[in-house]
C-alpha cells in the first residue's frame, strides 16, 4: 500500500513535539516513584497503549464524537488544561503519592494515558491531519507517523529507570519540581488558547 511521506513526516514531528516523550519521562518516574522495576515496565506500556487507543479513536470518530455531544475542540482543550493543572501542582507540591493513589490506582491510564499522553493537543493534532487526509496513502501516512512516535514513547518509559539510577532520588525531587512547572505552563497555556479561540469565535 503506498505511503504519503509527507503527511508521515508531517504527522509523526509534529505529534513528536506535542506529546514530548523525553518531558513526559521525569513525570513517569515520579508518579511511579514507589513501583518496583516490573511495575513500571508494565505502567509503560500500559500508558502507551491507553493513549494509542484514545488518540486512534479520535482519529476515527473525534469529528462525529465532538459534533453528537455538542462539545467544540476549544472546550476540549480547556478540559484538558484544567485537568493537567490539578496533576501539575501535585507535583509541584511534592505530592505524588496522591498521584500514585499509594498504589491503589493504576496511574498508567490517568493521569499518564490521559490527559498527559494522549492529552487534547494530540487529539486536536490527530483529528486535523486526518481531516486533511484525503487519500488513502496520506491516511496510511499519518497512521504510521502516529506509530512511529508511540514506539518513541514507549522506549523513552520503558527505560526511564535508567535515568533514574542516573539522577537518584533528590535529582528526581528537583526534575519533579521543575517539571510540575512546565506543566502547570503548558495547562494555563492551553486553557488560554480556548479562551482566545471562544473569543474568536465570538462565543
Amino acid at each position: 500500500m503506498p505511503v504519503d511521506s509527507f503527511f508521515l513526516a508531517k504527522s509523526f514531528v509534529t505529534l513528536l513535539v506535542i506529546i514530548d516523550p523525553v518531558g513526559v519521562v521525569p513525570v513517569f518516574l515520579a508518579m511511579t516513584g514507589p513501583y518496583d522495576p516490573g511495575q513500571r515496565h508494565r505502567a509503560a506500556w500500559q500508558a502507551v497503549l491507553v493513549a494509542a487507543l484514545i488518540i486512534g479513536v479520535f482519529a476515527l470518530f473525534g469529528q462525529q464524537i465532538l459534533l453528537y455531544l455538542g462539545i467544540r475542540l476549544p472546550s476540549l482543550e480547556a478540559a484538558g488544561g484544567l485537568l493537567l493543572l490539578v496533576v501539575a501542582l501535585d507535583l509541584l507540591r511534592g505530592e505524588v503519592q496522591e498521584l500514585a493513589g499509594a498504589g491503589k490506582v493504576n496511574v498508567a491510564f490517568v493521569p499518564l494515558g490521559t490527559p498527559l499522553l494522549a492529552g487534547p493537543g494530540a487529539i486536536a493534532a490527530i483529528m486535523v491531519f486526518m481531516r486533511e487526509a484525503g487519500t488513502a496513502a496520506e491516511r496510511v501516512g499519518v497512521a504510521l507517523g502516529l506509530l512511529g512516535v508511540l514506539v518513541v514513547l514507549w522506549l523513552a518509559l520503558r527505560f526511564a529507570g535508567m535515568v533514574r539510577r542516573l539522577l537518584g532520588q533528590a535529582g528526581i525531587e528537583l526534575v519533579t519540581r521543575i517539571s510540575g512547572l512546565l506543566l502547570t505552563a503548558i495547562a494555563v497555556q492551553l486553557v488560554a488558547d480556548a479562551i482566545r479561540e471562544f473569543v474568536r469565535e465570538g462565543a
